[in-house]
């Protein structure tokens, strides 16, 4: 930036003062005798434009007039105002002293020498005059001229960027004050979001820890008809749908940052599904799907599912294990076309048909305590979206989609150590596999 503000303000200058080649410099000649003028003017004119004064007043209101020129060649004997005195206004004259002056003269003592010299002349030259030092040492000084006033040119660009830089400085100055006053707004908006995290964690989730379980121990304690069974079930589902709301609302964040703190414990998957499959049983039963549980290839009834008479656990933590398959079921359901079919297959190995093991693990011996769950829908996934099916904000066909489902599913996966991977086509629908420890 500092070299920009004074970029053509340095162009102008140094096309005046170097570049531009088709203007002739001017030359002064200042002598009381016509012959010596015209001799000097015939060395020159051919080069450069001539003007002419015969006595030293004459030569000051050129010089300072408003086209002056670029040397004087100056004598020293002339009546009135000899050629020291003429010098000596010159150079006491700042619209003239730069403009170089040159003696030409007869006086070829060195005192007179020394004293032109002293008065600020460039250069000391005796009659008789050779022709060709004349001319070089016009055309040396006229240069030496120019590389001054290019050098000074670019002191004062230079003198220019130093106020820009200056004001620069004031200018980030003021920026990192405004950006230190915004980072300390910042830390304090994220204390506060920390506090409010933490309120709501307490204030939200320990009260719906209530609703979910209180329902269970009711159901235990026997005596209930259908419908008061039914309207507990509700509430258990309601509870959980609450937090899972809370539980993506606030860990999503630290999971994409792998700062969420993971506490796994024993999950029953089985009591995890049947609490998801009664909150979409309504969107089940529009669609006219058939869901099929089998837990290491034996299919399980409902009864089995709903009395808890049979479980199947991982490592994890439950409310994450409820929002992943929630999201997972309901695309399956979505996805799945009218009176079709999803499977829910539960196994303890890796080695159940699925293409992708390797996703898991190179080694099947190690694969023996993995659990894993595969759901699948006779939908397929559209080709646009097939490499970025686990991507953020991928959705396909869904005017309210926000392409968050499948992102959090494979976060939660990856967050309870696990793995999670996707198998699509036409003829076979889709699978949708995750690896978990086994508990």
């Amino acid at each position: 930036m500092a070299k920009d503000c004074c970029k053509d303000f340095h162009t102008k200058v140094y096309k005046k003062n170097m570049g531009d080649n088709t203007k002739k410099d001017t030359i002064l000649i200042v002598d009381d005798s016509p012959e010596n003028i015209s001799l000097i003017s015939s060395l020159l004119k051919g080069i450069y434009k001539i003007k002419v004064a015969i006595n030293g007043k004459k030569a000051l209101q050129i010089a300072s007039s408003n086209d002056p020129p670029d040397l004087i060649l100056l004598d020293i004997m002339m009546p009135e105002m000899d050629g020291y005195e003429t010098c000596r206004h010159l150079k006491s004259d700042l619209k003239t002293a730069a403009i170089p002056v040159i003696f030409l003269t007869s006086k070829d003592q060195t005192e007179d020498e020394q004293m032109g010299l002293e008065l600020g002349a460039v250069d000391y030259i005796t009659k008789p005059v050779s022709p060709p030092i004349v001319c070089a040492r016009v055309k040396n000084h006229l240069e030496l001229s120019r590389a001054y006033k290019h050098l000074k040119a670019q002191a004062e660009c230079l003198k220019d960027q130093a106020e820009c830089l200056k004001e620069q400085a004031e200018c980030l100055k003021d920026q990192t004050e405004q950006l230190e006053i915004q980072n300390k707004e910042l830390i304090e908006t994220n204390r506060l979001r920390e506090d409010i995290e933490r309120i709501t964690r307490h204030d939200l989730k320990s009260p719906l820890n209530g609703i979910i379980n209180f329902p269970e121990l009711i159901r235990l304690e026997g005596g209930l008809n259908e419908k008061q069974t039914k309207y507990l079930q509700r509430i258990v589902e309601g509870g959980y749908k609450m937090l899972s709301m809370i539980n993506l609302s606030l860990d999503i964040f630290k999971m994409e940052r792998g700062i969420y703190p993971f506490k796994p414990e024993s999950v029953n998957i089985l009591t995890v599904i049947d609490n998801i499959t009664r909150e979409l049983q309504n969107y089940i039963q529009l669609k006219n799907i058939s869901i099929s549980i089998i837990l290491n290839d034996t299919l399980i009834n409902k009864n089995e599912l709903s009395n808890r008479s049979i479980a199947f656990f991982v490592q994890g933590e439950e409310l994450l294990c409820y929002s992943m398959l929630s999201n997972l079921l309901k695309n399956a359901v979505e996805a799945s076309p009218q009176s079709g079919t999803i499977n829910i297959s539960l196994t303890d190995t890796i080695t159940h048909s699925i293409e992708n093991y390797n996703v898991f693990q190179k080694d099947l011996k190690m694969c023996k305590k993995k659990a894993v769950i595969r759901i699948h829908n006779q939908g397929a996934v559209p080709h646009d979206i097939r490499d970025r099916f686990f991507n953020k904000y991928i959705t396909s066909g869904k005017q309210k989609g926000t392409g968050l489902g499948t992102y959090s599913a494979k976060l939660i996966a990856h967050t309870q150590k696990g793995e999670i991977t996707m198998e699509t086509s036409e003829e076979g629908g889709t699978s949708i596999i995750i690896c978990l420890n086994r508990a």
